[in-house]
């Protein structure tokens, strides 16, 4: 059972009569607000006398005064707090959601943001790596350079010791062995020659060494006796071995060189690719917050355009008002004077007693003129009312206007300000990567001409080399070790500049 609330009982009279309305104290605004249409049109119809010089539409203290709560209109409300609670506690659970799934977007954001920060310093890693494996492949193909000059210098003096072996000759108890790769055992010799000590040999295989060297080169310093084909030969083949170790390490180098070329235009490929990546995620990024403005902004458009459409209806609903009120104010005006001419008619005829009597005509033109008089007197009156409130609805209309104008300047100030801001920032991106691409064109481009360049360099070494091949097979010239020593550290070095011109062009 519900419990009655306390009720408050005021008589108010209104056109004569005598009206009892129950106020609650513990009404909300609410409800009110809800009961004031019951008002309206219960009490539409009776005008009171001071509604002339009031509003057009009574107060909501005049139109609650007239609310008489029941308990059907009291379970109405609990009804509706009930409902406004549940919604308040379901926009909450909403509003919870929401901040939710924000907070998991921005978390994903931020993971996102994480990983593409650990790619970027893995690619650069790799590319690191990349640098330190070419650098290593360099060093390894100078150690291959190395071991191939160390391999033909020992096939020279392998040379050399046969040839000196062979004129001066080998004693009845020695032998002499050669072996391709140093032996992993030591080799001790099983049949030893006792009449001679170790040291005895060693020092005159240093003495015949010696003296077949003083022998040698003094007949090649005189010129009295010249050296044997078989020299030449072997110096014919040995160039042969250094013309293809250089042949391999030039295609040993022109490998790498094109590997490495390989792999700079690998990269530049992806870092191409992520600025593509990069720049069609910026335009998605501003034509999606393109179209969002625009859909704000047709939003505010249709917004403002329904508000303005609610105040004229508004205007509208407030002029047929007026009207009706004026219309209501003339009736109770001619059912007053009819009254008070019903009511005195006897003092009428006294008057017309005292006063001397005059025509009829007269009389008809002077009532005529009197009720001319009043009526002009009354449409004066409603003429300054209604100037007035068309007044001060013109002035709350331009207030509203210029609030509007003002509020349309600002977004579109500061919409052209973004606009500018965000053009020039796209003509900033766009001119960075056009330097980029023109730079890494320029750099491709050099590293083709240098290429070229060095191809070019070898191709004329190896006709040199040729061109002196031709000449030893054709002359039969003779030439003295320090010569042909000259001449291969001459070819030597030049390659050797070549490598490093290399290696310096592929490291810049």
């Amino acid at each position: 059972m519900l419990s009655a609330p306390k009720t408050n009982i005021v008589v108010t009279s209104v056109g004569g009569g005598v009206s009892t309305m129950d106020s609650s104290p513990g009404m909300s605004p609410t409800s009110k607000r809800l009961a004031a249409p019951r008002v309206l049109s219960r009490y539409t119809n009776s005008p009171t006398p001071s509604q002339g010089d009031s509003t057009p539409l009574p107060s909501i203290s005049e139109r609650l005064a007239f609310l008489r709560p029941s308990r059907e209109l009291l379970e109405y409300y609990r009804k509706k707090i009930a409902e406004f609670d549940e919604e308040h506690e379901d926009l909450l659970r909403r509003l919870e959601r929401y901040k939710g799934t924000y907070d998991e977007q921005h978390k994903l954001q931020w993971e996102m943001r994480q990983r593409e920060q650990e790619i970027a310093e893995l690619q650069k890693a790799l590319s690191d790596m990349q640098v330190y494996l070419f650098q290593e492949r360099e060093h390894v193909l100078r150690l291959y350079a190395e071991n191939d000059r160390l391999k033909i210098r020992e096939l020279e003096d392998r040379k050399k010791i046969q040839h000196l072996l062979a004129l001066v000759g080998t004693d009845t108890g020695e032998i002499t062995y050669f072996h391709k790769e140093p032996p992993h055992k030591v080799t001790v010799p099983q049949k030893p020659v006792k009449s001679r000590d170790p040291h005895e040999r060693s020092d005159t295989y240093t003495s015949r060494t010696a003296g077949t060297k003083r022998s040698t080169s003094k007949p090649a310093a005189k010129g009295e006796k010249p050296e044997s084909p078989e020299r030449y030969h072997r110096d014919n083949q040995t160039l042969l071995l250094q013309v293809e170790a250089l042949q391999a390490q030039m295609e040993e180098q022109t490998r790498l060189s094109k590997e490495q070329l390989d792999a700079l235009l690998e990269d530049r490929r992806i870092h191409t690719e992520e600025v593509q990546v990069q720049h069609q995620r910026d335009q998605d990024r501003i034509k999606t917050l393109t179209d969002k403005l625009h859909q704000t902004q047709n939003l505010l458009y249709e917004s403002t355009r329904d508000f303005l459409q609610l105040k004229f209806d508004a205007r509208a609903n407030e002029k047929s008002w007026m009207a009706e009120k004026d219309c209501l104010l003339r009736k109770l005006d001619v059912s007053r004077d009819q009254l008070i001419i019903s009511r005195e008619p006897e003092r009428e005829k006294k008057k017309e007693r005292d006063i001397k009597p005059i025509s009829q005509a007269e009389s008809e033109i002077w009532k005529a003129q009197s009720g001319e008089l009043k009526s002009l007197q009354e449409q004066l009156t409603q003429a300054h009312r209604l100037a007035d409130m068309y007044r001060e609805q013109c002035v709350a209309l331009e207030g509203e206007l210029a609030r509007i104008r003002e509020e349309g300047d600002v977004g579109q100030e500061l919409f052209k300000e973004r606009s500018e801001k965000m053009g020039k920032r796209l003509q900033l991106m766009t001119q960075r990567y056009e330097a980029l691409e023109k730079r890494r064109s320029m750099e491709v481009e050099g590293f083709k001409n240098d290429i070229k360049q060095l191809r070019q360099r070898l191709k004329d070494i190896e006709k040199q080399l040729f061109k002196i091949k031709k000449n030893y097979s054709i002359t039969k010239c003779s030439l003295l070790p320090r010569q042909d020593m000259l001449l291969s550290t001459t070819c030597r070095g030049c390659l050797l500049g070549l490598q490093l011109k290399l290696k310096y062009k592929k490291a810049g």
